[in-house]
């Protein structure tokens, strides 16, 4: 079997990442890597058309020279905190004289939970299965082939506004890059950070990267809740020019070559930068109320008070900021929950610098991209009714 040419695009507020990569039989192998400077966009949102698409130009052309071919179309990463999320339920009966329930039953069930009504500033992103029940019996994982006569299917639906995904759309294609699909961010990362067994058990994925937190939920293998916070990395090094009285270019490289919250590890010495003398403890400090509030806005996204029994895996911490020392034993501190940086897969190819949770997103678009493959897009595309086709990967079997 011929290998496939895949890439994806991650267009952070603090990088803009490219990957190109082929695939066969499941096997990843890396092939060229682009990795800039993010200029034209905040919060995940752009700012400044031309300083953007420029900025993915620079990282797309950076990944050509490697891989040795030129990029046609990839996956797109997004985020913003324009992004929502919603649950609805479809309901059908199964008529027919031997009330089994077919494939068709089931999309038919799929469509009439996908019918919501989508103002015309907003686009579906993707629509995916949570669980399904056969007459009132809940947790069926897969229920085509069952006996029933009334089948029900939850769905999570998640939708962006219409203009942000324009822009964005817009840049990409002014790159010279089309778009296979666009996912969201902590969809993609889930794909490379977490294991079958905490998306069974109940987790709570965090991407925390420059400009926002992107935020995904799993229990019983199916995705539970989505969100984005607008506070990130980016508040960290604000915080830290602010309360040190430095320029945040300063301020950023200081967060990155000294921060840390390692519990007990800040002592009395202080540091020398640019001729400036700084406090350590001052410092780490300024760190850790910061991330530990953003820990707590974190958890307190999930829909239940009991978040202990809701998600008894914990939390997976990936995006830049997850480098941020000491920030998984804070987490186990703050939060009385296992709490762990994610981290993608081991890969082959020219993947080096792609073993970094700040690349956890765009390597787990490519792996969404291995494991969709056969199934509808997941979203419409960027000129087409958000009413278009609907269905994303039903993440494994959903079920309560």
């Amino acid at each position: 079997m011929k290998r496939r040419q895949i890439a994806a695009i991650d267009v952070g507020t603090s990088k803009i990442c490219t990957v190109m990569a082929d695939t066969e039989n499941g096997d990843l192998r890396i092939l060229g890597v682009g990795v800039v400077p993010s200029r034209g966009m905040q919060k995940g949102m752009v700012v400044n058309l031309n300083e953007a698409k420029e900025a993915i130009r620079e990282s797309v052309s950076m990944a050509e020279r490697t891989a040795g071919y030129k990029l046609k179309s990839a996956l797109i990463g997004v985020t913003g905190k324009h992004i929502n999320s919603k649950n609805n339920r479809g309901v059908i009966s199964i008529t027919r004289n031997d009330h089994l329930v077919r494939q068709s039953d089931l999309q038919r069930a799929i469509d009439i939970a996908s019918s919501i009504t989508m103002p015309q500033d907003r686009k579906v992103l993707h629509i995916i299965p949570r669980n399904y029940s056969v007459d009132g019996q809940e947790g069926v994982s897969n229920p085509v082939g069952m006996h029933g006569f009334r089948l029900d299917v939850e769905t999570h639906i998640i939708t962006a506004a219409s203009n942000s995904i324009e822009n964005l759309t817009k840049c990409i294609r002014a790159a010279g890059v089309e778009i296979d699909d666009l996912v969201f961010n902590p969809l993609a990362s889930a794909e490379a950070a977490l294991t079958d067994e905490e998306r069974e058990k109940g987790v709570i994925l965090a991407d925390i990267g420059g400009g926002t937190t992107d935020i995904a939920a799993f229990k019983g293998n199916s995705i539970y809740h989505t969100s984005v916070l607008p506070i990130a990395g980016a508040q960290v090094t604000h915080d830290i020019s602010v309360g040190l009285g430095i320029p945040f270019e300063m301020a950023d490289d200081i967060k990155q070559r000294y921060s840390s919250v390692v519990p007990g590890e800040c002592n009395d010495a202080n540091f020398v930068e640019s001729r400036h003398t700084f406090s350590y403890p001052d410092l780490c400090e300024i760190v850790r109320m910061r991330v530990e509030e953003l820990l707590r806005l974190i958890i307190l996204e999930l829909p239940s008070d009991d978040y202990s029994k809701m998600v008894p895996s914990g939390l997976v911490i990936t995006g830049g900021t997850a480098n941020l020392p000491g920030i998984a034993e804070l987490g186990s501190e703050v939060l009385r929950l296992p709490v762990r940086v994610g981290t993608p897969p081991n890969l082959f190819g020219v993947s080096d610098i792609l073993n970094d949770p700040a690349c956890t997103n765009v390597v787990g678009m490519l792996l969404w991209s291995i494991n969709n493959r056969d199934a509808s897009k997941s979203h419409p595309a960027p000129e087409e009714s958000a009413k278009g086709g609907f269905i994303s990967r039903m993440f494994g079997n959903p079920k309560n």
